[in-house]
């Protein structure tokens, strides 16, 4: 592939090259929406057309993952992995149906990659003036969209505290100390023009690190997720686990009073330390003996819609390990299962109505030169056109002091930036 840079209007140019990219079957955003860190590499990329495609079910994906992506190691491999990719892990399995029918993994080796700052972009391709040009002569992305449909909760109050009594009685038994109960909002004939649309309004709505799209033909992921999973920069690992979750307030006065009780909350606050233990335990299996440490612990970090709490743990990477092993060491995220990892993922499937899939998987790529970057798949709207099928879950975590109204409100704080997006109430 063929490098050159260009120089463009951003907004402008990324709203032609959506357009430009929506005949095509495969396409994938990223969007950091200016929130940048030390770990931060990407500011809008965008993948367009699959030269390559690994699309997997649950069995040997990781080892299979690793054969595909090494046969590319100087190219972008952007991708996801689904929760359910659990049961190759560890001895687990899912009994709920898959009615969204998305694989298990899927990455692709982009034809065309488009690298956008503030004015210029960095177009790797074949013929990338070509590109440009073709880019440049479309018209923008007409962002109106249109949600035909009603979205319902498949777990309503009654059936989730029933779910939320049955854990909280695991935990005084000692089977577990921490649960991530998940539920889903879904419709199953579900209308929906412009996909791409919708996620710019989302991405509007609730601006945040992680925010991505993908289409593989009819099938759609929109994310506006706030989390990382896990990113390799250079020998360093990162995991950032968010624990701890509050409204945003109506005036400054009530917002920084939430944001206060948030970071004093001793509920929040032990929610965050279990999962931060829990990943400290998860990256010792891929870390240099004695590397792993909490860089940032109980982190306040407010978003459009929430205040979140956040903590950071690093270690320097085993480099006899390959990056698919790394991830598999840790996956999924620890801040989507609760702990003990294992006893809490099975009582999780023993208690929601839903296949996870997608959610609370990790979408993200593998970068060309042996980093990689994964997000945690929460805020995220899954669609499948053919199906007209449309979901996304939210979750909160049960401990032993948890209150099954308050963390049944906080599933509805998480849905509201997607349902203000689909103008819906429920």
């Amino acid at each position: 592939m063929a490098k050159a840079i260009f120089e463009i209007d951003s907004d402008n140019f990324l709203l032609k090259a959506i357009n430009w990219s929506k005949e095509i079957g495969t396409v994938c955003l990223f969007q950091s929406n200016g929130f940048h860190n030390k770990y931060s590499k990407l500011g809008s990329l965008l993948a367009i057309g699959a030269q390559e495609e690994f699309s997997a079910t649950v069995g040997s994906v990781f080892p299979e993952l690793q054969k595909f992506k090494s046969r590319y190691p100087n190219q972008l491999v952007p991708g996801f992995l689904s929760y359910d990719l659990k049961n190759e892990i560890e001895e687990l399995k899912t009994e709920h149906p898959n009615p969204l029918k998305f694989p298990d993994a899927y990455f692709f080796v982009p034809k065309i990659l488009l690298d956008i700052s503030k004015n210029s972009v960095e177009i790797s391709a074949e013929n990338p003036k070509e590109v440009y040009e073709a880019i440049n002569q479309c018209e923008p992305l007409d962002i109106r969209y249109k949600f035909k449909g009603n979205i319902s909760p498949r777990m309503d109050r009654e059936l989730y505290f029933e779910a939320f009594s049955h854990i909280q009685d695991h935990i005084r038994q000692g089977d577990i100390y921490e649960a991530n109960l998940c539920q889903e909002f879904y419709d199953d004939d579900a209308e929906l023009s412009n996909p791409e649309g919708l996620y710019l309004a989302l991405n509007k709505i609730s601006p945040t690190p992680f925010s991505s799209f993908i289409k593989i033909k009819d099938k759609y992921i929109i994310s506006a997720s706030p989390e990382r999973f896990l990113a390799k920069r250079g020998n360093t690992l990162i995991s950032q686990p968010i624990k701890g979750t509050a409204p945003r307030g109506k005036n400054e006065i009530e917002d920084n009073a939430l944001r206060d009780n948030l970071a004093n909350n001793p509920k929040e606050i032990a929610e965050n330390v279990m999962i931060v233990d829990l990943v400290r335990n998860d990256l010792t299996r891929s870390a240099v003996p004695g590397s792993v440490e909490v860089t940032e612990k109980l982190g306040i970090y407010s978003f459009e819609h929430v205040h979140q709490m956040i903590s950071t743990v690093s270690c320097q990477v085993d480099p006899s390990l390959t990056s698919t092993e790394v991830i598999r060491n840790t996956f999924p995220a620890g801040s989507m299962t609760g702990a003990p990892k294992i006893s809490a993922m099975k009582l999780c499937d023993q208690y929601e109505n839903s296949r996870r899939g997608v959610y609370s998987g990790a979408i993200g790529y593998f970068a060309d030169d042996n980093d990689f970057d994964f997000n945690v798949v929460i805020r995220t709207i899954l669609f499948n056109k053919n199906q007209k099928y449309l979901s996304f879950h939210t979750g909160s975590a049960i401990t032993i002091d948890a209150n099954a109204e308050n963390e049944f409100a906080e599933c509805y704080t998480k849905a509201s930036a997607i349902l203000k997006a689909l103008e819906q109430k429920i």
